[in-house]
């Protein structure tokens, strides 16, 4: 139905969130490398990944690589430099959603790739820090499947 990219995720139990998440809700997880962490059997049973084997998860060498394989029809970057709030987007099945590493985002080039009205933002108040990575997947992939009505 959908997809979730996490660009280069730097921490282990964000990326077990994001895996629970999609098994869950039937979303496609692509991490793309390198990764802050090891994805073997012992390390992603610790990080709380264990339901890897219930949700389709691909891992890529490059973000380039990813969009070459996949062709999706539509991606949106997530990010607080964002200008549309991810509520006013009318999602279709097969939307993509791309998120940045923990310590730092998305690198502005990979932001600047991205149709201006395809940058989203999550709305918070104002001089807070940002979401933790997983509540904003969560976030995002509930509104949008929500739209879809739970289909």
């Amino acid at each position: 139905m959908f997809h979730v990219i996490l660009y280069q995720p730097e921490i282990p139990p964000n990326t077990g969130n994001a895996i629970r998440l999609c098994a869950n809700s039937g979303a496609t997880l692509h991490l793309i490398e390198p990764l802050g962490f090891s994805i073997d059997e012992k390390a992603v049973r610790r990080a709380g990944m264990d339901y890897a084997e219930l949700a389709v998860v691909r891992t890529w060498v490059s973000l380039e690589s990813c969009f070459d394989a996949m062709k999706f029809d539509r991606y949106f970057a997530i990010s607080t430099r964002g200008t549309t709030r991810y509520d006013t987007v009318a999602y279709r099945a097969g939307d993509a959603f791309l998120f940045g590493p923990e310590t730092r985002g998305l690198p502005q080039a990979v932001l600047d790739a991205c149709p201006p009205e395809h940058r989203l933002r999550i709305p918070m108040r104002a001089s807070n820090r940002s979401l933790n990575l997983s509540n904003s997947v969560a976030v995002t992939v509930y509104e949008a499947w929500r739209q879809r009505d739970f289909a």
